[in-house]
């Protein structure tokens, strides 16, 4: 199944870019890339996916060949949710199929929170904001971010950071740095350990613009930092945002991913069961969970570990009710 068109998408800053496979007629799916990658993350593993699905990735905005944000326009987490909205509003799509790997999978449909005892800060979804427009959603490696207990107190000081960061970004007037296509791969690697190299090269050719010289990435630099601003709810209201989900969710995980690398020393696993288990509780049959082998970039690594199970997901014939 090859490429069929590189898209250019208009949105008030300028353009979302995307790129789609399959037919325009075909079961309309959404492919969301991780934090700070691009829609070339699913280019090995669409070809392996049901040809009778219309696939799309979208370059979030600020990453792969999306407009940058406007100055003073910041990149909080549900400003990437409205695009998705902004997406399948120029697509014409009122319901359609998720594919989100990490980042991805937050933004579209895992409730992801920082954890503090008792306390969630949620990151909310698109399938929980528009939960009647996704039929089915596939979450890669997409367990939530937790904020131990102990760093509470570093709260303040991570909002303070992000907001300087954002403000020396912008008053900074140096141009990108420009280095060659080889020194680019090796510093992307070191920063991206999960990544092979094959696919550091495959994730640069859509994350770089050829200059004279060399190369320099081409995604904003105020994104660099992950921090956003959240609102403090209990676990209960946690729990209700699940409540409001439609869609059939399958979970993903890669046994060598990013969150169990992450936590591989922590002792206190209840963080970690929180979201799967509630997943669990309140989807019950709605709800599929599977383990694979591999890292958090499995699905470029080694695509054809999960291929198999996301084209049986794809193809049940059990279907999200549609809200009368």
């Amino acid at each position: 199944m090859g490429l069929i068109s590189e898209l250019k998408l208009a949105v008030p800053w300028g353009h979302i870019a995307a790129k789609a496979w399959g037919s325009h007629q075909a079961a309309p799916v959404l492919c969301l890339h991780g934090w700070l990658n691009n829609a070339n993350s699913f280019d090995r593993l669409i070809p392996l996916l049901p040809k009778d699905f219309h696939y799309v990735a979208m370059d979030f905005g600020g990453h792969g060949l999306s407009s940058h944000y406007s100055q003073g326009f910041p990149y909080y987490h549900q400003n990437f949710v409205s695009e998705v909205r902004r997406v399948a509003a120029a697509l014409k799509w009122n319901r359609f199929s998720l594919l989100g790997h990490s980042f991805g999978g937050t933004v579209g449909g895992m409730v992801s929170r920082w954890l503090c005892s008792d306390r969630l800060w949620p990151l909310l979804p698109f399938s929980c904001i528009f939960p009647e427009m996704v039929d089915k959603l596939i979450l890669l490696d997409a367990l939530p971010v937790v904020l131990d207990t102990n760093e509470m107190d570093n709260l303040l000081t991570y909002k303070r950071r992000a907001i300087e960061h954002v403000l020396q970004v912008e008053a900074s007037r140096k141009p990108a740095q420009v280095v060659s296509p080889e020194e680019m791969l090796q510093w992307f690697l070191k920063n991206n350990s999960h990544v092979g190299e094959a696919c550091g090269k495959h994730l640069l050719q859509r994350g770089t613009t050829q200059a004279a010289t060399g190369v320099w990435l081409n995604r904003d630099r105020r994104i660099t930092l992950p921090e956003h601003c959240f609102d403090i709810v209990g676990k209960e209201l946690f729990v209700q945002y699940i409540k409001n989900l439609q869609a059939r969710i399958l979970f993903v995980k890669a046994t060598e991913g990013y969150y169990a690398v992450r936590r591989e020393n922590d002792a206190d696993r209840e963080s970690i069961m929180f979201g799967t288990s509630s997943l669990k509780s309140v989807l019950k049959e709605r709800f599929q969970y599977v383990e694979v082998p591999g890292n958090h970039y499995v699905h470029m690594n080694q695509p054809q570990l999960v291929a198999d199970v996301i084209s049986s997901f794809l193809q049940s014939k059990e279907r999200s009710p549609v809200p009368l």
